[in-house]
C-alpha cells in the first residue's frame, strides 16, 4: 500500500487537475452567454482582466522577486512573447467557434490535440515515435480525412485549435517559468494591443462593456475565469504522473462534446460519427501507450 501522505498528494493532484479540465470543459456556457459581443472584444477583455488579476495575485502572494528572476533568464521573454501569440490565437478561434455554434468542432480539436502534440514532439524535439503512437496518429488523420470526404467540410476550427495549443505547449515546455509568472508575462505582452483596441471601440461607441450590467460583469470576470483554472492545472501537474494528467485531459473535450450535442443541439452527423470514432480509437491507443510507458522504472 502507498503511504498515506503519497495518497493524499495524489488525491489533491487529481482534484486540482480535474477541476481545471472540467472548468475548461464548461467554457462554452460562459462564452455563449457573451454571444452578442464580438470575439476580438471578448479576447481583449480576457487579456486585460487576466493581467490585472495576475498582478494582484502576485502582489498578494509576494512573488514578484521569483517571477522577475525567472523572466530575466536569457530568451525567456522572447519565448513567452511567441507563446502569447499562439495562445491568443487559440483563445480567439475558440471564442469565435462557441459564439458561431461550432462547439462540436472545437471539442474535436481538443480531442486531436494530444496527437498533434506527439507529432510536434517528433518534428521539433526529435522524440521517437512508437508503433502505437504511429497507429494513433494515422487513425486520427483518417478520421479528419473521412470528415472532409463525407461532410465536404475541412474542420479548420478543430485543426487550428489543436495546432495553436500544441505549439503553445511546445514553447512552454522549453521555458523554465511557473504557470503564474509565465501567464503574467504573456498577457503583459498582449495587454498594450488589447488596451488600444478597447480604447478604439470605446471612442467609436462600439464597445459592449457598460451596455448592460450582465455583459460588463461577465467581461470583467474573464480574467479570473482564465487564470484560476491554469493555476489549478499547475498545482495538479506538480502532484501527478504525466500519464494520470493525460487521462484527465479528456474531461475537457468530453464535456464540450456533451454540451454541444445535448445542451446546444448541434447536429452529430454520420460523418462526425466516423471522424470522432477514429479519433476516440486513436486516443485509446495513445492512452494505452502512455500508461505502458508510465510503468517503466524511468517513468516512475
Amino acid at each position: 500500500m502507498a503511504p498515506p501522505r503519497r495518497d493524499h498528494k495524489a488525491v489533491t493532484g487529481v482534484t486540482y487537475a480535474a477541476a481545471a479540465y472540467l472548468t475548461w470543459g464548461l467554457f462554452p456556457f460562459y462564452f455563449h452567454a457573451l454571444a452578442g459581443v464580438p470575439a476580438p472584444e471578448i479576447l481583449a477583455h480576457r487579456i486585460l482582466w487576466s493581467a490585472a488579476f495576475l498582478i494582484l495575485l502576485v502582489t498578494i502572494l509576494r512573488r514578484w522577486a521569483p517571477v522577475v528572476r525567472e523572466l530575466r533568464a536569457p530568451g525567456t521573454v522572447p519565448s513567452l512573447a511567441a507563446s502569447a501569440a499562439f495562445i491568443s490565437a487559440n483563445w480567439l478561434i475558440y471564442i469565435w467557434a462557441v459564439n458561431s455554434g461550432r462547439v462540436l468542432e472545437a471539442s474535436l480539436g481538443y480531442f486531436v490535440n494530444p496527437l498533434v502534440t506527439v507529432v510536434l514532439g517528433v518534428v521539433f524535439l526529435r522524440d521517437p515515435l512508437t508503433r502505437r503512437q504511429l497507429m494513433a496518429v494515422a487513425l486520427a488523420a483518417a478520421g479528419v480525412v473521412a470528415l472532409v470526404i463525407w461532410a465536404h467540410h475541412v474542420p479548420w476550427v478543430a485543426l487550428a485549435l489543436a495546432l495553436t495549443f500544441g505549439l503553445y505547449g511546445l514553447i512552454r515546455k522549453r521555458v523554465r517559468v511557473d504557470a503564474i509568472g509565465g501567464l503574467l508575462c504573456e498577457v503583459a505582452v498582449l495587454a498594450p494591443m488589447a488596451a488600444l483596441y478597447l480604447g478604439w471601440l470605446r471612442g467609436t461607441g462600439a464597445s459592449a462593456f457598460g451596455s448592460t450590467s450582465r455583459q460588463s460583469l461577465l467581461l470583467a470576470t474573464s480574467g479570473i475565469v482564465t487564470a484560476v483554472p491554469l493555476i489549478w492545472f499547475a498545482l495538479g501537474v506538480q502532484r501527478l504522473r504525466l500519464s494520470t494528467v493525460g487521462l484527465l485531459q479528456y474531461l475537457n473535450p468530453t464535456t464540450q462534446f456533451t454540451i454541444a450535442v445535448f445542451a446546444f443541439g448541434e447536429r452529430f452527423t454520420p460523418a462526425h460519427a466516423i471522424a470522432f470514432g477514429c479519433i476516440w480509437v486513436s486516443l485509446g491507443l495513445y492512452t494505452a501507450e502512455a500508461l505502458a510507458m508510465s510503468r517503466r522504472p524511468e517513468e516512475a
